[in-house]
């Protein structure tokens, strides 16, 4: 499964062109697709009137929405935060720490376009889709 990021999402329903939005457009038929709860909540938290925010709900929900949280996936956010910042990066978002740790938990690749999940795939083996 392909976990879609905040920024590509904001970038499809803005209508950018770049690779991501590229790739999600060809793909949203032939791949599973999913997001965390907390890329739902991102996405949505930008959104002003409520008829849009009803609109891209209803767009969102042709993904798999997964839960996330609990005292085992924070210690497992924390840990993964410690290790890189051991190896000298800095994870300047929690949000983006969460993502990548429940990525890396279920085995899902991730769609982006934040350098802050770099440090991720190159030190943790966090599998990421390159258009």
């Amino acid at each position: 499964m392909v976990i879609v990021d905040t920024t590509v999402w904001v970038d499809y329903f803005r209508d950018v062109n770049n690779a991501e939005v590229q790739w999600l457009n060809r793909e949203l038929e032939h791949q599973r697709l999913g997001m965390t709860d907390i890329i739902l909540c991102e996405v949505l938290q930008g959104i002003r009137d409520e008829q849009t925010f009803e609109s891209v709900f209803a767009e969102l929900s042709i993904c798999e929405i997964f839960p996330t949280g609990g005292t085992e996936f924070a210690l497992a956010a924390a840990r993964n935060f410690r290790i890189l910042r051991q190896r000298r990066y800095t994870v300047r978002k929690t949000m983006d720490c969460l993502i990548a740790t429940f990525c890396l938990r279920e085995g899902h690749s991730l769609l982006h376009r934040d350098r802050d999940f770099d440090p991720f795939e190159e030190s943790l083996g966090l599998s990421v889709i390159h258009p």
